[in-house]
């Protein structure tokens, strides 16, 4: 009973942070000296609250659970405790006149640790342990072998740049957070409240039935529709997988490839514009970008991992041999499908025309979400049942405040890389293991970004990951978009990689999998994925706003993406026109390198190569067909 109480007054607290997050979308965020601190005073007692650690322990013992609200309440109180000697020093930070005392250098350490063991809590050891151990380097790195960055500040210098002030916990990521970002994560909530999806998982199978694929292209279609709002690859997965899964199952494809496709589907969805689970407008901030720039220059990108999802699942059907669904089995679409799709379509075609406008980004964030409100009474449940949408506002405020405490977290290593000068360092290190090589360096920046984004939501992952490893990328005068992006692309992948996998796990229990073959199948069907990134890197005039654009690189890069897709897909799955040997898979996959090596006769050799196969695959089962129609009619005449 107690425990239920406590949840209520966080889903109350929720409300309260939506609703004041719409306010400043509309109109403006308030003193940051006070906003940011007390709006990450509030997110945390909200999750704490709505999911406190005795929830964890169900079965537990009554002393297990007192002292589980003991922690609670522990971890609270420090942080808490912190924020108000923040505030209670704000006017001095901004006039640079303010004394430190030991006891506030010690609490705002104890808000820090106890900031660290939330972050464990809510996303695992992994942005925990990297915030933790930045902590630990600030203040002992002179101990540590030499070799490294200047290390081993006093506690007063460590927590003037992690809490009191505007570069730690409560600089820019915070910032952003709650002037732009938190009303997308709103946003996406209600989208999912209103009840839009099953609606829009109609449309998709009407539209993909005459695919063999039917049912799996349909799921990629909604999942990427769903995914592009939601900053979650897991919560995405677990939304619209309950449709799709069990859809993709009957048609007869094996329940791995069922969970693998809904899982590289929700990832697919993060790195579609305009939304790209609300990566888009952080990268905006960062980069000076404006944000329509950015949705541009991940146009193409988007595209091709869509094609090579949509080409691997046909191939796959065709292998198979299932067939296309029956259009008697197909859903007729009702005027209330029409009018429920509205629901999504409105709201998204707001935000593109508030920001067409050339109004701000948080702007259309807000009007958004109120057409989504407004629209949601379209669903005849919610007409009657509208306290369903405080419900939506309540979780709204709930997500965005578990977001919080990872961006809190990513604050300390923000603060600990401008500190020591570690990132700088970790860009020079890469730089030397490279030995000049981009394509070296980008390999490793690419197996750092996967185990750094592993566990955590799209916005997290990529700030953490651009933080440590974007200056590796520019120090080799790669375009800071490509840059952005080619971090972005792998934190997001990383939800498909093991050993996490989270997109993985998600898929197993709807699909009655094992988690780790289903992240090895979804590997293989995104491949492409995590092949485009180094693509567009070396040839930059695929995100279409490079200053040195060129529209014969672009027409060529086009079709060397395509070719390596088809080439790739078709050596993968092992068939292509027709059945294809381990030779002929092997000779596909040959293709797809050879293509990749750009500006050298391999790549011309691909393409001679592959041209020259496409053209054989498509004149050969003509042929045969022809072949075996003209012996039957000669048998036939013979027999007559």
């Amino acid at each position: 009973m107690f425990a239920a109480s406590v949840r209520q007054i966080g889903l109350a607290m929720g409300i309260i942070l939506s609703l004041v997050t719409l306010y400043t979308s509309l109109t403006g965020i308030f003193d940051p000296s006070y906003q940011r601190p007390l709006t990450f005073a509030a997110c945390i007692l909200v999750a704490v609250l709505v999911k406190p650690l005795a929830s964890r322990y169900p079965d537990g013992s009554r002393s297990l659970k007192a002292l589980c609200w003991l922690v609670d309440a522990l971890l609270l109180g420090l942080i808490l405790l912190a924020v108000q000697r923040f505030v209670a020093q704000s006017a001095g930070m901004e006039n640079m006149l303010v004394n430190y005392s030991f006891a506030d250098q010690c609490i705002a350490l104890a808000g820090l640790i106890a900031l660290v063991e939330l972050t464990r809590r809510e996303f695992g050891l992994g942005l925990s342990l990297f915030a933790g151990i930045t902590l630990l380097y600030c203040l002992f790195g002179h101990y540590l072998p030499m070799g490294l960055p200047e290390s081993g500040f006093t506690l007063d210098q460590v927590m003037q740049g992690t809490w009191y002030g505007f570069t730690g916990v409560f600089g820019q990521p915070v910032a952003v957070m709650i002037s732009l970002l938190y009303i997308y994560i709103i946003f996406g909530v209600i989208l999912e409240f209103t009840g839009a999806g099953p609606a829009l998982v109609r449309m998709a199978i009407r539209a993909t039935g005459w695919l063999p694929g039917g049912p799996a292209h349909a799921a990629i279609f909604a999942s990427m529709l769903f995914g592009t709002m939601s900053g979650s690859v897991a919560a995405n997965v677990a939304g619209t997988g309950a449709f799709t899964i069990p859809m993709i199952k009957r048609r007869g494809f094996s329940p791995a490839f069922a969970g693998a496709v809904e899982a590289a589907a929700s990832t697919g969805g993060q790195v579609i514009p305009p939304v790209m689970g609300a990566a888009a407008f952080m990268m905006a901030q960062l980069t000076g970008t404006p944000y329509l720039l950015i949705c541009l220059a991940a146009l193409l990108p988007a595209f091709f991992y869509v094609a090579a999802l949509f080409v691997a699942v046909y191939y796959e059907a065709r292998r198979l041999g299932i067939k296309p669904t029956p259009k008697d089995e197909l859903p007729e679409l009702t005027r209330s499908d029409w009018y429920r799709s509205l629901m999504f379509v409105v709201p998204v075609l707001t935000v593109i025309g508030v920001l067409a406008s050339g109004r701000s980004p948080a702007m259309a964030g807000g009007l958004a979400t109120v057409s989504a409100l407004i629209f949601g009474f379209i669903n005849p449940e919610i007409r009657r049942a509208p306290h369903k949408l405080i419900g939506a506002l309540a979780h709204g405020g709930v997500a965005g405040a578990r977001i919080m405490i990872a961006i809190g977290a990513i604050g300390i290593v923000i603060a600990g890389m401008d500190l020591t000068g570690l990132g700088l360092s970790f860009a020079q290190s890469v730089a030397s293991l490279g030995d000049s090589s981009l394509f070296l360096s980008l390999l490793l920046t690419a197996a750092g970004c996967l185990v750094l984004g592993m566990g955590m939501p799209t916005l997290p992952a990529y700030l953490i990951i651009i933080l440590v490893m974007g200056p590796a990328l520019e120090s080799f005068d790669v375009p800071v978009i490509a840059a952005h992006l080619f971090v972005f692309y792998f934190g997001v992948l990383s939800a498909n990689t093991p050993p996490v996998a989270i997109a993985a796990f998600a898929a197993a229990p709807l699909a009655g999998a094992n988690p780790v073959h289903i992240s090895l199948v979804s590997i293989r069907l995104c491949l492409v994925g995590f092949i485009v990134p180094f693509l567009f890197v070396f040839n930059p005039s695929l995100l279409l706003i490079n200053a040195h654009f060129d529209p014969m690189e672009l027409a060529l890069g086009v079709a060397r993406i395509l070719l390596v897709i088809w080439a790739l897909t078709t050596g993968l799955a092992g068939f292509g026109a027709v059945r294809l040997s381990t030779l002929g898979r092997a000779f596909r996959i040959c293709l797809a390198i050879l293509l990749m090596a750009k500006g050298t006769w391999f790549a011309y050799a691909g393409f001679a190569l592959a041209i020259g196969t496409l053209l054989a695959g498509w004149c050969w089962p003509r042929q045969s067909r022809a072949e075996k129609n003209g012996v039957t009619l000669g048998v036939h005449k013979q027999g007559s």
